[in-house]
């Protein structure tokens, strides 16, 4: 057995744990390009924070999802301000952002040289800016992955710019900084982090550190989701979600993701819909396809392990011991219809699409950690159910 496990250098985790953040980035620069949603007012704490310690500061806000284009200016603003830090403050969107901006920081060229399926590929040769990473929702895991996904308007792509030097220095997770989101984030971030920890659990690359961590967090989010969905308020909730969604984060960057994140990627590149909505709409037509195709084609020891896997899940999510995989993907798909999950269709997405996502969804890097090779057959089928 042979494994790595690499993360952020310095997790921070609990609620009120953004009063530390001033002496942390006084201690990383003296200018930070602090990179946020399109709400830029909703980090004056953390404006307030820095001053406090000296720490001059530049927004830049992200509006909707980066693209290219976005990260090349949040890179040309920095450059142009002196600015020796660069701290992501909001969700996925703002936390990816500023981690490709600190990468292009320091690494000259065009992005196209970096980028993963649509570019050269090539690895980064400086080690970025110094990075600080605080997410508000509790989905994406961002804090603590080495890519930052980015949308390419001409290819209608979403892809990664990935490298082990894009570890944040510093993932400061305050789960009361979560406690203002609305019922339909919490819901769409909440099924992002939950199947970014049932995902790694069947993948072919999970090892015993991540196969823990996924256990825990799936437990947590099955008893924590749908409180956090139905009282916001709720801090108990708030905290195993944002738990969760560092989990979540921890064990796709060291156990890779699966076919629904495969199609998610792409999907998201093709139709403006929101990531963890799209992941929702596919994980139960994602597990039970995978299920159905290990039980039909692959009796050999590693799916006979996967099939196992999908069992322990649905005993994790219902609290039965006696549970079996279809008890877990019915407990799923009754999840995403309480918090009022979209079917594909919703975002626009037809059947004459079809071929498009799927030709995408082969090269993406998360299609490659599912736990059974998918036909194109079998990618249609998943389709057909999600629509």
């Amino acid at each position: 057995m042979r494994f790595e496990f690499a993360t952020a250098a310095r997790i921070i985790f609990g609620p009120g744990t953004l009063a530390e953040v001033g002496p942390i980035a006084a201690g990383m620069g003296q200018h930070a390009l602090v990179v946020t949603g399109r709400h830029i007012e909703r980090a004056a704490p953390l404006f307030d924070r820095l001053k406090n310690q000296g720490v001059n500061c530049t927004a830049f806000a992200v509006e909707g999802e980066p693209t290219i284009k976005t990260v090349q200016q949040g890179a040309r603003q920095a450059r142009e301000q002196r600015c020796d830090l660069v701290i992501g403050f909001g969700g996925g969107s703002a936390l990816d952002s500023g981690k490709a901006i600190a990468a292009l920081i320091t690494n000259d060229g065009d992005p196209l040289d970096y980028l993963e399926v649509i570019g050269r590929g090539q690895p980064l040769t400086a080690a970025p800016a110094p990075y600080i990473a605080i997410p508000t929702t509790a989905g994406t895991g961002a804090e603590v992955t080495r890519n930052a996904v980015l949308a390419s308007v001409e290819h209608r792509v979403k892809v990664s710019l990935r490298s082990p030097l894009m570890l944040p220095r510093v993932a400061l997770v305050d789960s009361e900084l979560t406690i203002s989101l609305p019922p339909n984030i919490t819901a769409y971030t909440g099924l992002d982090a939950l199947t970014q920890v049932i995902e790694p659990l069947v993948s072919n690359k999970a090892n015993p550190l991540t196969d823990a961590i996924c256990r825990e967090a799936i437990q947590r989010a099955a008893r924590s989701l749908r409180r956090a969905y139905g009282d916001g308020n709720d801090r108990a909730a708030r905290d195993d979600m944002a738990l969760v969604s560092l989990f979540g984060g921890l064990a796709l960057a060291n156990a890779k993701l699966g076919a629904a994140h495969g199609f998610a990627g792409p999907f998201g590149g093709m139709f403006h819909a929101p990531h963890g909505a799209v992941c929702a709409a596919l994980l139960p037509h994602v597990m039970a396809v995978n299920v159905a195709v290990l039980q039909a084609r692959e009796p050999d020891s590693a799916a006979q392990r996967a099939l196992r896997r999908y069992d322990e899940i649905a005993r994790l999510l219902t609290g039965d011991p006696t549970a079996a995989a279809a008890d877990g993907v019915a407990w799923i798909s009754d999840l995403c219809s309480d918090l009022n999950v979209p079917p594909l269709s919703g975002f626009g997405f037809t059947e004459a699409d079809f071929d498009d996502l799927i030709t995408k969804a082969e090269r993406s890097s998360s299609m490659k950690g599912n736990p059974i090779q998918l036909t194109a057959g079998d990618m249609r089928d998943i389709l057909f159910r999600a629509l």
